[in-house]
């Protein structure tokens, strides 16, 4: 007895650690797309564009002030110098043409060099062209805006798969009980001798019986992949599993509107749209750059030399430079101009070129943009009214399903009708909450190709 008791709270101990040892979290759709994004990897990688483009605006904007400026240095070990003559000083020693190196006198040699210049006026070149960059850099973000847009689609339609898997489940568990209940009668009437029983009914029921197995096991293999998939884009622990906040498929929330309104606002709104309409600033910024290659730059120069050896002394004579002990300064104003007038004028046909280039691309990109909406709009009326009449037939195969039931359970049915209506009905619920799927699915896509936040349409609010 006492070993019984041990037992007994030995189990009761450790089923509490049982059952927290796996954590069950419900995510909403909202938090589900911002976490999914908070983890992706394409989004990061996509984002390194964006920092890029900020980058190139940095380094345009540094050309404007001080684009040269640098500092060399040399340094090294020199002997001194030694002249036989006594009538010179050691600052005339240029004035000795038999100056020899003194061997015996080593000193360490430095010598800095700095040299900068500044543009004064360059024709507006440096100022398009930090445009130029800046135009570059809203279309790598209006870019990075519509990764974005598509990986929120992905993972509503991610969200939206798992809730229909949940509900598939649910309905062959309700099936799998009809299954058995209809089993049991078939095996009373067998065993009951019934003379209406007929050996046909028990094979088509078996038939029916195994296919359902088939296809529970291909939806329940679904529901697991969809678990993993979930897992991995949220990043889970083996000791925590996600699930939506909600167990029900429904339709969303917002009516479709009239085409026109998807439409102008997919031109108003489009990322897409955006980012060439950048791109083509950007072009232009780059041509007007481009083009004040044939005139003459003016710029301020700054070039200073400094050099010092203790054993070599500084030569006082202007004309004369010590290389290794002097000091030299020069400041003034320049002209720079590019001669090479073939080579500017390719690059400014070449800026020309994309400039039309990407006037063509906002063309095509508006075609596309509304080949898209018209399509999307069909798609989304058309899954419209595929829930709508699903649901009607839905409601009338349960009322032939209810009836096949009364029917048998009276003796007056027949197997196979009841089968019949039970895989019909068993169907249509199957297919109700699949075009249910396809219908919000749609609807999201609707809204993303037409410049609106795919969150709307749970709000009918908005």
């Amino acid at each position: 007895m006492k070993k019984i008791s041990v037992t007994v709270a030995a189990f009761l101990f450790v089923l509490p650690l049982l059952a927290m040892g796996q954590d069950t979290v419900q995510v909403s759709l909202q938090n589900f797309i911002e976490r999914g994004m908070e983890n992706s990897g394409q989004i990061s990688y996509e984002k390194q564009n964006v920092n890029l483009a900020n980058n190139r605006v940095q380094q345009a904007r540094s050309n404007r002030f001080l684009p040269k400026f640098e500092l060399s240095t040399q340094h090294g070990v020199v002997p001194g110098v030694v002249s036989q003559r006594d009538d010179l000083k050691k600052d005339e020693y240029y004035l000795d043409p038999n100056l020899e190196n003194d061997w015996e006198n080593w000193a360490v040699f430095t010598r800095a060099e700095v040299s900068a210049v500044q543009p004064i006026f360059s024709w507006g070149a440096l100022k398009n062209a930090v445009r130029a960059a800046q135009s570059a850099a809203t279309a790598a973000q209006e870019q990075f805006e519509k990764k974005k847009t598509d990986l929120r689609l992905r993972l509503f339609e991610l969200y939206q798969s798992y809730l229909l898997t949940s509900e598939i489940l649910t309905l062959l568990d309700e099936a799998q009980a009809k299954i058995n209940d209809i089993e049991k009668k078939i095996e009373n009437k067998q065993k009951g001798g019934d003379s209406d029983f007929d050996d046909s009914d028990l094979y088509k029921f078996k038939v029916f019986k195994s296919e359902f197995g088939i296809r529970s096991a291909e939806i329940r293999e679904e529901a697991a992949m969809t678990q993993r998939i979930w897992n991995y884009v949220l990043q889970a622990d083996d000791n925590t599993v996600y699930k939506p906040e909600t167990n029900f498929l429904d339709p969303v929330s917002k009516e479709i509107k009239d085409l026109a309104f998807y439409r102008s606002n997919a031109l108003s709104e489009r990322s897409e749209l955006a980012a060439v309409e950048a791109g083509i600033n950007a072009a232009e910024y780059g041509m007007k750059a481009q083009r004040q290659q044939y005139y003459p730059t003016l710029f301020v120069g700054l070039s200073a030399s400094y050099a010092n050896t203790p054993n070599r002394p500084r030569q006082d004579n202007p004309f004369i430079i010590n290389n290794s002990n002097y000091a030299s300064a020069s400041f003034g104003f320049g002209i720079r101009q590019n001669l090479d007038f073939l080579s500017a004028r390719a690059d400014l046909e070449k800026g020309q070129i994309q400039y039309r280039q990407a006037k063509f691309l906002k063309e095509a990109a508006v075609e596309g943009i509304v080949l898209e909406i018209n399509k999307a709009y069909k798609e989304a009326s058309l899954s419209n009214v595929k829930v709508k009449k699903t649901d009607e037939a839905l409601v009338t195969s349960k009322k032939w399903l209810r009836q096949e039931q009364l029917d048998y359970d009276f003796g007056m049915g027949d197997t196979k009708d009841l089968i019949d209506a039970m895989q019909k009905e068993l169907e249509l619920r199957v297919q109700l909450k699949r075009r249910v799927f396809e219908f919000n699915k749609d609807m999201a896509d609707l809204y993303r190709k037409s410049g609106l936040p795919i969150m709307q349409i749970m709000n009918t609010n908005n």
